[in-house]
């Protein structure tokens, strides 16, 4: 793997590994919990996180399609913990293949975005996966203090 590359995947395994340290030993009521009205629980933000990560790395910049139902990650509830941490698993181990694969050549090349048609390039979506996983690793730790608060903790 280029070192591009294997940079990438050491910030995405970070974020990852941060999400895997803010869920680990969570009680279902904490992971299926929301601090408000239109906010999201610590389970719909990995499963949308996931299914974005998934998106960005397999269906732009790969163009190989997820049949992805994003609306279907908003409306998650009563999964583990251990469901979490293998559907982390699973996307690290998925861009770790895709990454594997490609040259800095790859990074110029135009993609069309399947799910509005605008045309972006591979390292554009790259770059916001990355992006929009470590703003939703924010959103998860915020949660679990809000979480925590609520419940008297810490």
């Amino acid at each position: 793997m280029q070192q591009f590359f294997a940079d990438y995947m050491n910030l995405l395994e970070d974020c990852h590994n941060s999400i895997l340290q803010a869920i680990e030993g969570l009680p279902s009521a904490a992971l299926d919990w929301a601090p408000g009205q239109d906010m999201n629980s610590i389970s719909v933000l990995v499963f949308h996180t996931t299914g974005s990560v998934r998106f960005w790395i397999g269906d732009v910049a790969m163009q190989e399609s997820s049949n992805r139902d994003r609306d279907a990650e908003f409306r998650v509830r009563d999964v583990g913990v251990d469901i979490l941490k293998k559907r982390l698993a699973d996307n690290l181990e998925y861009a770790r293949t895709v990454l594997d694969k490609m040259n800095l050549q790859d990074l110029e090349a135009t993609r069309i975005n399947p799910s509005n048609g605008n045309k972006l390039t591979v390292a554009w979506a790259l770059l916001h996966a990355l992006e929009h996983a470590t703003s939703h690793l924010g959103q998860i730790q915020i949660t679990l203090q809000l979480w925590e608060q609520r419940k008297g903790g810490a």
